[in-house]
């Protein structure tokens, strides 16, 4: 989109998952900057951050209550606290659910040989569910759009609003395949988060909180809220539906790191 972009990125070790290894290829042959280092690496840091105007940093964010495990990764509340009282110019940007990857994990499209899919819960809650490029395209449109300084963001596309059930559906329909759901308990996720120690038990509050929770639609959005697809309507994203068809074709490959 016009802009010089460079990358901060954990240092490629020997034991470094082969995917991110070849990501990172990937982004220096389009020109990306890549920087290896740690965040304890102050020096360093500081040192690359001069080099840039905007900077877009990747956080987990609350909405609604959360099991403990993943509570532990959102003490993001004073990294937002010194930077409004730095005085520095923010965008927060409420990115939901990446649906590539969710959609990869639910469904497991790439493999025709099976028919069966886990559901969290009843599968009846919603979820947002946006694409992975859609997020980055709008995250560096408001990176630069002075109309949302010191504003939230939401990512919250009509067409990306969907419950589990919804998906296997629609799946269902695309492919001419019944599926057979097999569902997890809440109270049996509840119990997983709460026995597998830390970080493992992280994935099951997730899971609870996303698809069994709906804590990304337990508030409605007001007049004043910011939501990325209205915002911006020159931009087309890609919905839900538009992810499956591409499925249908070319399927995501299966994500090495995954939910267990």
């Amino acid at each position: 989109m016009g802009h010089s972009t460079y990358a901060y990125v954990r240092r490629v070790k020997s034991d470094t998952d082969p995917s991110k290894i070849q990501l990172l290829k990937d982004f220096v042959s389009i020109g990306v900057i890549v920087y290896q280092g740690e965040l304890d690496e102050y020096e360093k840091l500081i040192s690359v951050l001069k080099e840039v105007d905007v900077v877009i940093s990747a956080l987990a964010g609350k909405r609604g209550a959360v099991l403990p495990p993943f509570q532990k990764l959102l003490d993001n509340r004073k990294i937002r606290r010194a930077t409004e009282e730095a005085a520095i110019h923010f965008t927060y940007v409420s990115a939901n659910s990446f649906a590539a990857y969710f959609v990869d994990y639910l469904l497991h499209p790439h493999d025709s040989t099976s028919d069966d899919v886990t559901l969290y819960g009843d599968g009846e809650a919603k979820a947002v569910l946006n694409y992975e490029e859609d997020v980055a395209i709008y995250a560096v449109k408001a990176a630069t759009d002075p109309k949302v300084a010191n504003r939230v963001i939401i990512y919250r596309p009509p067409k990306n609003v969907v419950s589990q059930l919804d998906l296997v559906a629609a799946w269902e329909k695309k492919t001419g395949r019944p599926i057979h759901k097999n569902h997890i308990p809440e109270q049996e996720i509840i119990t997983l988060s709460q026995k597998l120690p830390f970080p493992d038990n992280v994935p099951a509050a997730i899971l609870h909180n996303i698809f069994i929770a709906g804590a990304q639609l337990s508030f409605q959005l007001t007049d004043d809220d910011l939501e990325a697809s209205k915002l911006y309507l020159e931009h087309n994203y890609t919905t839900v539906d538009d992810l499956l068809n591409r499925c249908l074709v070319d399927p995501p490959k299966p994500k090495l790191v995954v939910f267990s």
